[in-house]
């Protein structure tokens, strides 16, 4: 412990720089937004980088989408087991500039912090790996596979077909998405469960076209106003997510998160209470939860004293693991349907579903990693879900059903991930570092 930890902690300067650079790079998968010289040449670093640390062999492999991974492999020693370590470089769109109180693509220190797109998400994951794989030496012990993906934020899908195609890659007895966080800075917690996707996109048609609101206001069937209605009933008085046929009653038994923080977290204003009945760690990490993503009306500015023919909303269903996605979507499109007032017209365009996931807590390899983690942190490990979706880890786990896989990473509450000013502790970074050599290390050592 002792080794590992000094090795880490005297790499943390070399690593800081790594992060400046690896947040130099523009990577957003979108070339409508950045040039996609950009994501090569992050891709490009991130293969050096992994050579550098000690990996045997790693290629860069274009996917369908367009995006670059990243795939080494140093092979196991004979009856040893294979670890895969994924990250992505990768990143969320900037946003607007104005936002950020520093650069958003130059690693910058405030008050301990290290501020900048991906320094958390999920360029700090990355740089984490490094770092464990610095601290282990030429003789990890275990075959070790590292996967860094090139379009993760997009959704597109990139590397998910290349698991389905070329399989052999992957193929690893334990998995760590790096691509999570504690439940706070200092907290060590291994995500256990993840809630799936079913969007749909519903459009309420009720006249010909607009006619003025003083001549026909009242009885004429206002679009607008039905679309408001419609989406009143996915709340109930409490706002509690509420569509018909989709349980929503389910409890969450791992870590708590008490409504102070999550309010903090989710900077919710003052004086404005939280939507919904149950507790913050129901609600987030077990529950259903229906948002709406956007409206489609006249704006405020240039629109007229007429009435609305036709409106639309894009709405955002989470499904917690239990419930079928495809069940849940096709209960949110017969719920829609139900529910329209006055007779108005309901069509439904249905958007991909994601599944849920929840990880397997009974093995060798999540005993492992949750003692160096507790050992690290010199504090019990918590469990904790994600109401995000990462649909890797159903792919993964359908294609190699006897491999465990296991979330965490640096991404705690205070990083603000996908938002202006995000951020990592680097403490966060290094702890995990330690851990995440401890367990390689001492998984290695338990098959020799």
């Amino acid at each position: 412990m002792s080794d590992v930890r000094s090795r880490v902690a005297a790499d943390m300067s070399w690593a800081r720089r790594e992060l400046a650079e690896l947040v130099a790079f523009r990577s957003v998968h979108d070339e409508r937004q950045f040039p996609r010289e950009e994501c090569i040449a992050a891709a490009e670093w991130v293969r050096t980088a992994f050579l550098d640390a000690g990996i045997a062999s790693v290629d860069l492999i274009e996917t369908d989408d367009g995006s670059l991974a990243v795939v080494g492999r140093t092979p196991a020693p004979a009856g040893a087991p294979t670890v895969l370590l994924y990250s992505h470089y990768d990143v969320q769109p900037p946003g607007d500039g104005a936002l950020w109180d520093s650069e958003p693509f130059e690693l910058t220190e405030r008050d301990g912090r290290w501020y900048g797109r991906g320094a958390a998400d999920c360029k700090g994951n990355l740089v984490m790996h490094l770092l464990a794989l610095r601290a282990l030496g030429a003789d990890p012990g275990v075959g070790i596979t590292v996967v860094s993906e090139g379009s993760e934020e997009m959704g597109t899908g990139g590397l998910e077909a290349l698991v389905a195609q070329r399989p052999e890659l992957f193929a690893s007895d334990v998995i760590i998405i790096a691509d999570t966080g504690n439940a706070a800075v200092g907290r060590p917690t291994v995500t256990t469960t993840l809630r799936g996707i079913a969007n749909v996109v519903v459009r309420v048609d009720t006249l010909a076209g607009e006619v003025h609101s003083g001549m026909y206001g009242g009885p004429a069937p206002d679009a607008l106003a039905a679309l408001v209605q419609l989406l009143a009933s996915l709340r109930d008085r409490n706002g509690d997510t509420v569509v018909d046929g989709v349980e929503s009653t389910q409890t969450w038994d791992g870590i708590d998160y008490p409504a102070d923080s999550f309010r903090v977290d989710a900077g919710v204003l003052d004086g404005v209470g939280l939507a919904g009945s149950s507790t913050v760690a129901d609600a987030v990490w077990a529950r259903p939860a229906l948002t709406i993503l956007g409206i489609d009306c006249p704006p405020v500015v240039g629109s007229a004293a007429a009435i609305s023919p036709t409106a639309s909303a894009r709405l955002n269903l989470r499904v917690p693991p239990g419930i079928d996605a495809r069940q849940a979507q096709d209960a949110l499109v017969t719920h829609l349907e139900s529910h329209a007032p006055w007779g108005a017209r309901v069509t439904i365009e249905r958007e991909a579903i994601g599944s849920p996931f929840r990880a397997r807590t009974d093995g060798p390899g999540y005993a492992a990693l949750s003692g160096a983690l507790s050992e690290a942190f010199d504090i019990p490990v918590a469990t904790a879900g994600q109401g995000g979706s990462i649909p890797l880890c159903n792919v993964l786990a359908e294609t190699f059903p006897k491999a465990e896989i296991v979330l965490m990473g640096v991404e705690e509450p205070q990083c603000r991930i996908h938002a202006p000013n995000e951020s990592v502790d680097p403490s966060e970074i290094e702890n995990l570092a330690v851990a995440e050599a401890l367990f390689l290390q001492r998984l290695g050592a338990s098959d020799r």
